[in-house]
């Protein structure tokens, strides 16, 4: 397992060694104690797989806060998606800014994104399937969320705004500051 810490170091991306030969791969994306071994410890309760049929979709920006603060690893298994994670721990020197990266079927790469940050993902390929791990189970009463497009965000989504597909609850959601102190470091 590979771990590099991207422009907030928080965030993490994990690469996983990838065995092919001629009857195809062999992966282990996950494995708790080489990864604790680097210094990557969390216990993971639930697994969830998205499928998005179009590029363009747009899925966030989503977190939930106590008592069901919720960690992803996130990887993609067939298609393409730029993650991005937003730090939103108010007091954090990150506060406001992002990280991001391209995920893929192709490039096998994991990314971790922390209790403390709002997620989203678009997808770049149709037909993507996402899979991820999370920390907490879905709690409705924690689930918080930001609109996709803050323009004070100013993320560099891969999607003009007139062709983003999102879902109805996505694209009527306030802008970061319009929303509560929902972390503190």
């Amino acid at each position: 397992m590979k771990i590099e810490r991207l422009n907030i170091p928080d965030i993490l991306l994990i690469t996983p060694p990838k065995f092919e030969d001629s009857r195809g791969f062999f992966s282990e994306t996950w494995n708790e104690a080489k990864l604790v071994a680097l210094g990557f410890d969390q216990h993971f309760v639930q697994d969830n797989q998205s499928l998005s049929r179009a590029a363009g979709t747009v899925r966030g920006l989503h977190c939930q806060v106590a008592p069901a603060v919720q960690g992803k690893l996130v990887r993609v298994i067939r298609g393409a998606i730029w993650d991005v994670a937003v730090d939103v721990r108010h007091g954090s020197p990150t506060f406001g800014q992002f990280a991001a990266a391209v995920l893929s079927a192709a490039n096998w790469q994991q990314l971790w994104i922390p209790g403390g940050f709002l997620h989203g993902f678009c997808t770049i390929e149709p037909d993507t399937e996402v899979i991820y791990k999370v920390t907490a189970g879905y709690n409705r009463e924690a689930e918080r969320a930001v609109i996709w497009n803050d323009p004070d965000l100013a993320l560099p989504w891969p999607v003009a705004p007139g062709a983003a597909i999102l879902s109805d609850k996505d694209k009527i959601l306030p802008r970061l500051a319009d929303c509560d102190g929902w972390f503190a470091t």
